[in-house]
């Protein structure tokens, strides 16, 4: 009879040791959810970081608004700029000749808040004097100056001064002008725009479909 008893306690037991092990299981889902949302967390955080440092460094996407760019860039064009040499202009002299002509998207000095899309004309430290519909450049290599062609403006297209004819730009200083010249708010009202201003420049045009592609630099 004692051993039937024994027996039976060791079922027990056992039954009890069984019972007891339904909550692992339990235990184990919950922190498997918890670890699941951590790594989710962990990836947001990372994929947030890159999102956050392309946008500032690299690419940035744009609309252009209003007229000034015509017959270049229209309104509700959507254009991506390239920011990495405008970031650290020194590093890359971002500001050299053969970057003059290019399409730069900047802060105006008058409203950091705005964003302006002009053409490069000037760069830091040259002289600029518009005369006879004309833009002639002064600097260090051209004391004479020299006529600046513009081959991205329509024939006929003749440039007038604003405030001043003639301006002389620090070393951290450019000029820019709109490509639609009779409807541009750009250096000849606004002045000289600091480097620091510059953004960057469109290289994609993203929108309308039938002009989506890599946009061209002038060639001087």
């Amino acid at each position: 009879m004692s051993s039937k008893i024994h027996g039976m306690n060791t079922q027990t037991n056992f039954l009890e040791a069984d019972n007891s092990e339904t909550f692992e299981p339990r235990e184990s889902w919950t922190r498997s959810l918890a670890d699941f949302f951590l790594e989710l967390i962990k990836v947001v955080a990372i994929c947030a970081s890159i999102i956050i440092l392309v946008r500032w460094l690299l690419f940035q996407p744009f609309y252009v608004k209003g007229s000034s760019m015509e017959p270049n860039y229209h309104d509700g064009e959507y254009l991506i700029i390239y920011q990495l040499p405008y970031r650290f202009p020194d590093l890359f002299k971002t500001f050299t000749e053969k970057e003059r002509g290019r399409t730069i998207i900047f802060h105006p000095p008058n409203d950091p808040k705005e964003f302006y899309i002009k053409r490069l004309i000037g760069l830091p430290g040259e002289r600029v004097k518009i005369e006879d519909g004309t833009v002639t450049i002064y600097n260090s290599e051209n004391p004479e100056g020299f006529v600046l062609g513009e081959e991205y403006l329509p024939k006929g297209v003749r440039t007038l001064p604003g405030n001043t004819s003639e301006v002389t730009l620090g070393v951290d200083k450019i000029f820019v002008l709109g490509d639609n010249r009779g409807a541009s708010l750009d250096s000849r009202r606004i002045g000289s725009v600091s480097i620091q201003n510059v953004l960057g420049e469109p290289i994609i045009r993203g929108w309308p479909l039938n002009k989506i592609g890599i946009l061209k630099k002038p060639l001087y």
